[in-house]
């Protein structure tokens, strides 16, 4: 539940003009990072909260559900965009619709997702092994964000045979990004197994003039502070570690930031607990507007939150049913609020896992380094909406 390591806190990280309390960064994860979870994960803790993985080519032909997913809250500060695209236009287009319009303070390309509708194509972490089509997306975002600074976050690779992390690195350093990020495990990897934390010591050692980021198995504040000092990143991007559990932010904030402006611990009872979830679709149901939509899409939410807790089956299962917040009320009051945080049982890996699998990709992606004309017809179709890695 709280950090039982002894860290000093770290230098402030910054990112080009912006200065973080906390060098910790929220992971973008589609369907989940949208302004609500956004805005929780702020209350209780410091640092830069990305939003979910937006497509650079909806954004410009201005599709509308990808404009609401770009809205910050008012309370939201610096406002942080990720962006998916494969084609070096578009991403510049998109690029300048954020800076020009005033919807971003931060923008984050996207080269890690590992899922295979995507490879499949050229895109996410497949794209950085054609090394002239990454430098041209990189350059051309940078150019067209002027002073907003751009990152990047990626994979170590396709599989262990074709690794792109560290050329990817040097490129996005003589681009102008202004920091990079790195998952890492390979495309071939998905979630599963460990995350080889030495590659972010490669990068780090690699690319020494913009900050570098570490991203995997991150479970808790000490997680942080272990990967920190092991590394040497300088800063750390925390995804799953945080589903249905966004005081985690706290935790690394005191671990990591300045002393007088960590939280407090929390005690994270059951009660605790409840009152976090209610909170979240409060949250949602502002965002979405809709009570039932809210409600409804924060079920997904029931088994992180109550993960390691004394909540039987059959609550759970109406908490994954509720259309309303006064069912999720009449839910919890059934509950002994006072039950204690559960330890170990509540703590370690939550989210998907899954298992390692081939990697797909175009016919031929791995023969060069070089796009041809087949692989640019494959990359039209690449753009889709799929969660990022």
């Amino acid at each position: 539940m709280g950090v039982t390591s002894t860290f000093a806190p770290v230098r402030p990280l910054r990112i080009g003009p912006l200065e973080l309390d906390a060098p910790v960064v929220l992971a973008p994860m589609a369907g989940i990072t949208n302004t609500a979870f956004r805005r929780l994960c702020r209350e209780y803790g410091a640092g830069l909260y990305v939003s979910e993985m937006i497509t650079t080519r909806a954004l410009v032909e201005r599709n509308a559900a990808t404009l609401r997913l770009i809205r910050h809250h008012e309370s939201e500060t610096p406002r942080s965009i990720q962006l998916y695209g494969v084609d070096p236009v578009t991403v510049e287009a998109a690029v300048r619709i954020l800076v020009d319009e005033d919807r971003a303070d931060h923008v984050d390309l996207n080269f890690g997702c590992p899922v295979p509708k995507v490879t499949r194509k050229g895109g996410g972490a497949a794209l950085p092994w054609k090394t002239g089509l990454f430098r041209d997306i990189v350059t051309r975002a940078v150019r067209a964000a002027g002073d907003i600074p751009v990152t990047v976050k990626m994979r170590k690779g396709i599989d262990d045979d074709h690794l792109t992390f560290l050329e990817a690195g040097r490129i996005a350093e003589d681009a102008g990004i202004a920091a990079v990020a790195l998952h890492a495990r390979t495309a071939s990897q998905f979630y599963s197994g460990t995350a080889d934390w030495a590659a972010i010591a490669a990068l780090k050692e690699t690319v020494q003039s913009i900050p570098v980021l570490g991203n995997g198995d991150i479970w808790s504040a000490d997680d942080a502070v272990r990967m920190m000092a092991e590394t040497g990143c300088d800063g750390v991007v925390v995804g799953r570690g945080c589903l249905g559990r966004p005081w985690l932010f706290g935790d690394l904030a005191r671990a990591l930031g300045p002393v007088d402006a960590a939280p407090a611990p929390v005690d994270a009872t059951l009660g605790f607990v409840a009152r976090a979830f209610r909170r979240h679709a409060e949250l949602l149901v502002d965002f979405f507007e809709d009570e039932d939509r809210g409600c409804r899409d924060i079920r997904k939410h029931v088994a992180w939150y109550l993960k390691g807790y004394p909540v039987g089956g059959d609550i759970r299962a109406r908490l994954a049913t509720v259309s309303s917040l006064d069912e999720i009320d009449a839910l919890f009051a059934e509950l002994d609020l006072d039950a204690p945080y559960p330890g170990a049982a509540a703590e370690g890996q939550r989210g998907r896992a899954g298992s390692p699998k081939r990697p797909a990709l175009p016919d031929g992606w791995l023969a060069s380094r070089d796009l041809g004309d087949a692989a640019s017809r494959e990359l039209a179709d690449a753009e889709i909406d799929s969660s990022g890695g």
